[in-house]
């Protein structure tokens, strides 16, 4: 049996002092720590499909922690960055969160604020994931149908029967409750509630029925 890895924190520093001391705390709550001196070398090799989180520090020889976050988000990595900072400012700290960090913290950092922060990233990020497989699910289900399924679908949602169905596509009964029997089947729902919460996936999706 496969043993499910723990979660992976990407800790970018150029001081190894505070890279070793950082990875020595992580460890301590079971959170696996891959560190980089190099913010260029972490932009280009880090595992973007590892759950995790990214401790990344602000101000680091030519390529900065904020300029390294505006990358990352500009790439599409999802996992949440906190940033290390011995010298914030205001400024510092709403242009952090402006292009879209999970936590912003000072040095020294205090050990349970940092665990604190990266504990609830993992968790974020989790949940992201989940719902990025869950919306997949819900798109690779909904290809399944047919045309005349997804016109089905929609009036199934709308509330109409099976009689008002068939009136509205012009089919016979019989053959709307095959369609309606199919939709329920592709969609994996054992319930009409299941069926418009599957409904309701797809239109937040961007999968119009």
């Amino acid at each position: 049996m496969t043993i499910p890895l723990s979660p992976l924190i990407q800790l970018v520093d150029d001081d190894q002092a505070v890279r070793d001391s950082l990875a020595l705390l992580i460890a301590t709550v079971g959170l696996r720590v891959q560190t980089w001196a190099d913010p260029a070398a972490f932009l280009a090799g880090f595992d973007r499909q590892a759950i995790g989180a990214i401790v990344l520090d602000v101000r680091m020889p030519g390529l900065g922690g904020l300029s390294v976050l505006d990358t990352l988000i500009a790439q599409g990595a999802d996992q949440p960055v906190i940033m290390l900072t011995g010298h914030g400012t205001v400024e510092m700290c709403r242009r952090a969160f402006k292009a879209g960090a999970a936590e912003f913290l000072e040095k020294p950092v205090d050990d349970e604020r940092l665990i604190e922060a990266l504990q609830q990233a993992v968790r974020q990020h989790v949940r992201s994931r989940q719902r990025q497989r869950a919306d997949q699910a819900a798109r690779e289900r909904y290809a399944q149908l047919s045309g005349r399924e997804r016109e089905v679908l929609g009036l199934i949602v709308e509330g109409l029967t099976n009689k008002e169905i068939g009136c509205a596509l012009d089919l016979s009964p019989r053959t709307v409750e095959t369609h309606r029997a199919s939709v329920f089947a592709k969609l994996e729902a054992d319930s009409l509630a299941q069926l418009i919460r599957r409904y309701a996936d797809l239109v937040e999706g961007d999968h119009p029925a």
